[in-house]
């Protein structure tokens, strides 16, 4: 008896050797990560190329204020003012709808606060209080000019002159053409000075 228990168990060990060892002889379908799944990286990193290609890209904008749900949306990147107003809901009824530029391209990061009527009127007199701060090109003396940093009276004189002679001035770069005002002095007046 103890020989069959022998030769069975031998029998069966010799199996199993045999088995493993026809089993290296056969090709392994899925013998590593890098066999499998570099065609398909290979096929999917293509694709996303193309998905990408064809999906526009997306900005996150934050929007507050007078509107029902205030937050942070994300929308396509060529959006305006409008689809973000309209993704938080839309204004409520104390919106100053005329403030904003509803027809405005959107940025990445940017903040769209719609402000309430009682915030518009403070709003439009702080604007209209820093216009009638600022030095009109076509219209100061040469005493206002010489308030400008940098602008003393030859140069409030030169500014005067070609004032008449090219009728007044078109932008407020073109001070940048009286000898003696150029970029760095342009640059120190340029938020207080308009046409």
């Amino acid at each position: 008896m103890r020989k069959n228990v022998k030769r069975m168990v031998w029998s069966l060990w010799a199996v199993v050797v045999l088995l493993c060892a026809g089993c290296k002889s056969q090709p392994v379908l899925y013998d590593s990560e890098e066999t499998l799944e570099e065609p398909l990286r290979a096929e999917k990193s293509e694709e996303d190329e193309e998905a990408e290609e064809k999906a526009p890209a997306k900005i996150c904008v934050y929007v507050c204020g007078e509107v029902r749900n205030p937050g942070v949306y994300e929308l396509e990147a060529e959006a305006r003012t409008a689809a973000a107003v309209e993704a938080a809901g839309g204004m409520t009824e104390e919106a100053a709808e005329s403030w904003l530029n509803l027809a405005e391209h959107l940025a990445d990061g940017q903040k769209i606060e719609v402000p309430s009527r009682e915030q518009e009127e403070k709003l439009k007199e702080e604007a209209l209080a820093a216009e009638s701060s600022l030095v009109n090109l076509n219209q100061a003396s040469a005493e206002e000019l010489t308030t400008l940093r940098g602008i003393g009276e030859s140069k409030a004189e030169d500014i005067l002159k070609y004032r008449e002679t090219h009728g007044g001035f078109q932008t407020i770069e073109e001070l940048m053409q009286i000898p003696g005002i150029k970029e760095r002095v342009f640059e120190k007046i340029k938020d207080q000075i308009t046409v």
